[in-house]
């Protein structure tokens, strides 16, 4: 009982982020029905700015505890967004007529660049992330001791998850998004501006992405240059999981997949994690193409 509820509440903390990470795939998929590649390194970004915040900014001596990670987070999450918002309108707006395969290397190719610049500026060793910033207390859960900082991490990336289910299905802007992820043309003739939500859409993936980032960097301490490719994949599996271009989807997959991870690294084999991953992405492919809670059929790139 000990070791599943331990595993159970590690897994819901990694399946947040994983979730956080895929909502950035998901959005732009359902808008653009292109795959952006160079987000699992705009995620990467977003923890190496938080350590820069941290240290060379000297943010921790300005405050302390649990302001200083909210207002860190924040940042993060500001920058992360205006380079993704940048990234679109450099690399993919001028491709957006033409072909798919265009813009997909066009993604791979900024990936390429922010993980060398990345590993260029910081370096090819790890950094470590200043230790001391979430409580290290652990809760008490059917009689298990349970570090607080999982259920504060899942916690926060469950918040924003709510808050971006409720800007999309509540607000004006966020049913101008799922038109234009329906149809372009049809939400032009309404009088959508199409390359305004485009935008908005590169602004708030990222900006989860950053927040995401983040949390790797206080919850494992340490970061470094290509972790990105890892994370970038296990979040594309949960989007695929979920439903590809569906945010509940995304959020399901996220979550689902970092507690199959998490238990099958300790009941099966902690070798066999990323073959887990892809095994259920596999499962899931031959079983049901669309996902959990998806609708579409993924089309080809």
């Amino acid at each position: 009982m000990e070791e599943f509820l331990q595993q159970l509440t590690n897994g819901l903390a990694v399946g947040g982020i994983y979730a956080l990470i895929a909502l950035g795939y998901t959005m732009v998929y359902g808008v653009l029905r292109l795959i952006n590649f160079a987000h699992g390194d705009l995620f990467t970004l977003g923890a190496y700015l938080g350590f820069t915040l941290l240290l060379s900014a000297g943010l921790s001596g300005v405050l302390a505890g649990f302001a200083l990670v909210l207002l860190l987070v924040a940042l993060v999450m500001g920058l992360i967004a205006l380079v993704g918002y940048l990234l679109e309108r450099v690399a993919y707006r001028p491709l957006r007529q033409s072909n798919r395969l265009a813009a997909v290397v066009s993604a791979l190719g900024a990936s390429i660049f922010f993980q060398n610049a990345m590993m260029l500026v910081y370096g090819a060793r790890p950094q470590v992330f200043p230790s001391g910033l979430l409580p290290q207390v652990s809760v008490a859960l059917f009689g298990v001791e349970i570090p607080l900082v999982r259920f504060l991490l899942f916690g926060a990336s469950l918040l924003l998850m709510c808050l971006l289910y409720w800007f999309i299905h509540k607000t004006r802007t966020g049913a101008a998004v799922r038109a234009v992820a329906i149809d372009q043309d049809a939400a032009k003739l309404m009088g959508i501006d199409v390359n305004s939500i485009i935008s908005l859409v590169f602004l708030i993936g990222p900006a989860l992405g950053g927040a995401a980032g983040v949390m790797v960097g206080l919850y494992y301490g340490q970061i470094s240059y290509d972790m990105g490719i890892n994370y970038g994949l296990k979040a594309f599996i949960a989007a695929i999981l979920g439903g590809i271009g569906n945010i509940p989807g995304a959020m399901v997959g996220g979550i689902l997949l970092g507690v199959i991870e998490a238990l099958g690294a300790a009941y099966i084999s902690i070798a066999w994690k990323d073959a887990i991953a892809f095994m259920v992405l596999i499962a899931i492919l031959i079983f049901r193409p669309t996902g959990l809670l998806g609708e579409r059929v993924a089309e080809k790139i």
